[in-house]
Parts: C-alpha cells; structure tokens; sequence
C-alpha cells in the first residue's frame, strides 16, 4: 500500500494542479466544466484508499480499499488525452500560420533624390500608401497595390486557390504576400498592415472561431447543466448500490467510473474544431467566411440572388457604339471622364480605364459631385454647365438612341451615347448547372436593361429575374425572397451593399467596393472563375455537416457510456480511456476537412 501511494501521490499533486485549479476556477464562475468531474472522480478514488490504508494498514482487509492506481491512470489517461488534442488543434490553424509567415518580407521602395532614382531595402511595415516598390522574379510582394510599370506572373495559390499563375499587367490589382514567378513589376502601394487582403484573411478566421452557430448554442444550454447532472447521477448511483448491494466498494467504482466517462469536453470541441478547419480550407481556396454562424446559413440556402454586372460577368467593359449628338467626340469623352473618376463603380473603373488608354484628358474642375445609385453622376464645371453620366432614366426623352446603355448631357441636352458590352465569366454556366442540381433557386437582379439581363437569364437557365431595378427595389426583393426562404444575394457594387446587407448571406467579390465587402459574410478572393463561388457552398455544407456530426457523437456517446458505468459495467480506468477516445474522435472527424473531398 505504502510504495502505491508513494508513486501515486506526485501524480496526483501534477494532476490537481493541472485539473483542480481549472476545476474550483470554472465552480466561482458557477460554469462547472469537465475538470471538475475527473478532480472528483480521482480524488474520490485517492481518499477513499487513504481512508483504507490509515484504517486497515497490516490487515488483509486493506486490497479492498485500494484504488491509487485508479485514481494515478485516470489523471494520467486525460492528460494524455489533453496533449492528443492540444496538438491536433494545433494542426487546424496551420494554414493561417503559413500565411502570417507572408506578412513580413522585404520590400525595394523606389526613392527619387534630387533627380536621381534608388531602390532602398525595408521591411513590409515601413511601408506607406502610395510608395512605389520593385519586384522581380523570385520576389515576394509586400503589400497590396496596382502595377504601374512592367508584366508578370504571379502565384496567388495561398491566397486565392488558384493553382496556375496569373498574367498581370499595367492598372492590374495585386495582393501581398504573393510570389512572381517571372516578370518585373512595379506597384504602387495601395493598403498596409490591417488593410491588405492577407490581414484581413487572418483577423477573420482569428474572429470567426469565437462566432457560434446557432446548432451550437442549443449544445451549450446542455452543458451547462450537464456536469450537475452527472454529479448528481454519480452520487445516486453510488446511493443505489450501497442500499441494493451493500458494496461499498462497487459503490465506489460506478461512481467514480460514471465521473470519468462523461466528456462534457467533447461538445465544446465538436463546433470550433469543425469551423476552424473548415474555415482555414476556406481561405486556402480564396474564400473568406467571417464565422460559424455563416457557415451554418450557407448550408442551409434555399435561395441565390445574383446581381449582373462584375458578378456573372468579367466587368471588363468594353464601350461600344460611341454616337456624338452635339459638339465633339473629345468633348464628350472629357466630360465623360471627368465624372466617371469620381465612381467606384465596376462601369465607371472601365470607362476610366479605357479613356485613359485613349489618352483622353480628364482635368475638368468639377463641383458638386454627386453620384446617385442606379441612376448615375452629375456635377458642374467651372463655368456652371451642368455636367451628367448615367442611364436613361434621368433623361426626359431618350428615344431616339434608346438602345445605348450610357448617356452624357451638359445643361440637360444629350451629347452623346455609348453602349456597354461584357462577357460572362470563365465557368459560370457549369456553376448554375451545380446550383441547378442542388434544387437552389437562383434569381437574377439587376439594374441593367430589359433585353440584357433577359439574355443572361435565359443563357443560364435562372429560375427567375428582375431588370431595371434601382437600390431600394432590389431591397424590397431581398427582403420578399427572404421571407420564403434563406437567401443569400452575391453582388459587388456600392448600390448592392444595401441587398447584401439585408440578405441571411451576403456574399462579394474581391474587386468589390469597400461597402460591399463590409456589408458582406463572405468575400471571394478569386471571382475571375465562378469555380470559386461553388466551392464555397461545399464547404460551408461540408463544414456544418461536421458540426452536426460531432455533435450527435458527443451527445450519443455520453447517453450510452453514462448508464452503463453506472451498472457497474466499466471500470474506471477503461471510463478514462473512453473519455480520452471521445476527444479524439471529434477532434479527428473535423481534421478531415482538411483532405476530404468535397468538390465535385
């Protein structure tokens, strides 16, 4: 007896340490957790055998009240268990931590001094907007920005998904973080530290594992009661055995068995592990889900809203048809540009774009900008004419060129026309094909014209579409469709940032506007292929579905185990191991994540 309690006892001081501490902690906060249940569980078996050795010491008797080894393998058992699950918990935020490794690189900031160019080495978190750094092949780059000189490709895997490298080239977006793989560019810095794409992928699923869904918190109203329950259960049992048996000895047994078994820690691993992993796969695809509670909606969609321009299609515009009515075509496209550098618009980035490479000068001094969604942008110059770009709908009598998507007037006479082509994306039939296959209903609205959005609606067989409709109506529609079923409404302009917003799932794309994408659950870093949108539902319903699984594992697995120690039917070294085992097996079903597959 003496040489069992002399190996015993360190084992049992490491594990009140370990367990007790967390135990009396979570009793003050009146949140009893599982350490609670393996302190009592051991410290029963230790001071019952105490009892028996001071009592019995020298007598035959004294086998009887032996348990230091019961007491020693059950503190050892879980902590085992706790080093398992430590480590594989550490796996789920492996792919974050390669992408922190890509926030601090060196950077070539280009200086001018005194008419002479030099390129100085610093580090990413010297950097300020708008410098202007080189990067050549084999370089990584070190903050957002805009190419500004040069072409190159670049690997963009660890942010996007996307396996082949990307051609860019001048006035192209580029991400921190990524590798040239060959070519020489030059980038204007266009956001730093928190603000760049790589931060913001890290600080959202950093936040996303403290977001519980909704199946969650039914789990969490169970165990907090759960560890009274089993407390409560552990003394009847012990209760029952003494007054039906007279054993004292079993009696100690089942209810130290019936302490160890149950594994309140199962349910609190079953969501955050499953959203972790399922969350860092996510990212590793150029998805970014801002928490648990997404994920959960995601699974559950019933409904697809699309907006049109820069969502199904490439929003590489291309203007078309440019009809002069008065003056001159270069007055017209002054005018034009003027008033389109002051939009965030997917439209009105192309019109820029596109009359900057025509070398259009667009140094009009404008006043009272204003830009007015779904319509268009007016302003005055410095005369006082009365300045406009938009849609026909402010126009009294646009008639006569009612085919053009874009109007110019100065002191409400209309000076020119033009229209607006654009392709579909690469992909997006075959993603309609898979929504299509799911039974989700996708709708189209827009606020492009009639004809246009009725040629996409028909190309991609969408179950229902709107056209012509401005900000508020679209609302009105989200709002309509969200009352029939969970909807959740893809777009990436600033007039859609009201729908995203009142939709169960906002989701936008990374060229989106910043209202856009603050109003959004879900940011598409690789929209160029719709491959991208697919995957994230798959993941989102992949990841629920192993919630729920974990869930139904840690529930049914103490149903069964509590009952059956309670007869007498586990010892409690084997309750200890199953306690263990129970861990393992959430923790493993959520690591599956990472390599199942899930895209089909």
């Amino acid at each position: 007896p003496l040489v069992q309690l002399v190996l015993s006892l360190p084992v049992m001081i490491i594990g009140l340490n370990y367990f007790g501490k967390s135990a009396w902690h979570s009793l003050k906060q009146k949140m009893p957790n599982m350490d609670v249940l393996i302190t009592m569980g051991s410290s029963a078996a230790f001071i019952y055998s105490l009892i028996g050795v001071f009592l019995y010491y020298g007598t035959e008797t004294v086998s009887e009240f032996l348990f230091f080894e019961t007491a020693a393998t059950i503190i050892t058992l879980v902590l085992l268990g706790n080093v398992i699950e430590h480590r594989s918990v550490k796996k789920t935020s492996a792919s974050i931590k390669e992408l922190s490794k890509l926030q601090t690189v060196p950077a070539r900031i280009v200086t001018n001094v005194n008419g002479v160019e030099k390129i100085v080495v610093i580090e990413s978190e010297e950097l300020k907007v708008n410098d202007i750094i080189q990067v050549n092949t084999g370089d990584r780059i070190a903050s957002d920005g805009i190419i500004t000189q040069g072409t190159a490709s670049i690997d963009e895997s660890m942010i996007s998904g996307e396996s082949l490298p990307l051609d860019k080239k001048l006035n192209d977006a580029v991400i921190g973080g990524t590798l040239i793989k060959e070519g020489s560019i030059r980038i204007k810095i266009t956001a730093i530290k928190n603000k760049t794409v790589l931060a913001q992928i890290i600080e959202l699923v950093k936040q996303a594992r403290s977001s519980k869904p909704k199946i969650q918190l039914a789990g969490d109203k169970v165990s907090a009661i759960f560890v009274p329950v089993v407390i409560s259960i552990a003394i009847l049992t012990a209760v029952l055995w003494v007054l039906i048996t007279g054993n004292y000895q079993q009696a100690m047994l089942s209810a130290i068995a019936v302490l160890v078994i149950s594994c309140p820690c199962a349910m609190g691993l079953a969501t955050p592990t499953a959203v972790s992993v399922g969350l860092g796969r996510a990212a590793r695809n150029g998805i970014l889900i801002k928490g648990g509670e997404t994920v959960e909606k995601i699974a559950q969609l019933k409904t697809i809203v699309f907006d049109k321009t820069g969502t199904l299609t490439t929003g590489k515009f291309k203007m078309e048809n440019f009809q002069v009515h008065q003056g001159t075509e270069q007055e017209a496209k002054e005018i034009l540009l003027a008033l389109e550098k002051n939009s965030s618009h997917p439209i009105a980035k192309s019109i820029v774009s596109a009359l900057q490479n025509e070398n259009i000068g667009g140094n009009l001094e404008l006043r009272n900008v204003i830009e007015e969604k779904g319509i268009g942008i007016k302003a005055k110059d410095a005369n006082g004419n009365k300045l406009f770009a938009g849609s026909a709908k402010s126009l009294g009598n646009p008639n006569k060129v009612a085919q053009a998507d874009i109007y110019i007037s100065k002191n409400n006479e209309l000076i020119a026309s033009f229209t607006i082509q654009d392709d579909l994306k690469e992909g997006i039939e075959v993603a309609f094909q898979k929504l299509k296959k799911q039974n989700i209903k996708t709708v189209l609205l827009s606020g492009d014209k009639q004809n246009k959005c009725h040629a996409v609606a028909e190309k991609l067989s969408i179950d229902e579409w709107h056209a012509e409709k401005m900000p508020h109506e679209k609302l009105e529609i989200i709002k309509k469709e969200n009352d029939n079923a969970l909807t959740a409404m893809v777009g990436d302009g600033i007039n859609d940032a009201p729908s995203l917003s009142q939709a169960s799932v906002g989701i936008s794309l990374s060229n989106a506007t910043q209202a856009a994408i603050d109003s959004s659950e879900v940011v598409l870093l690789n929209d160029v292929h719709m491959e991208t949108f697919t995957k994230a539902l798959q993941i989102g319903k992949h990841t629920y579905m192993t919630i729920k699984q974990n869930l139904f594992w840690a529930f049914f697995y103490n149903v069964f185990a509590i009952p059956i120690a309670a007869f007498g039917l586990l010892n409690p070294l084997v309750a200890a191991l199953g306690m263990a085992f129970s861990d393992v097996v959430v923790i493993g079903n959520s690591l599956r994540l990472r390599k199942k597959k899930i895209f089909k």
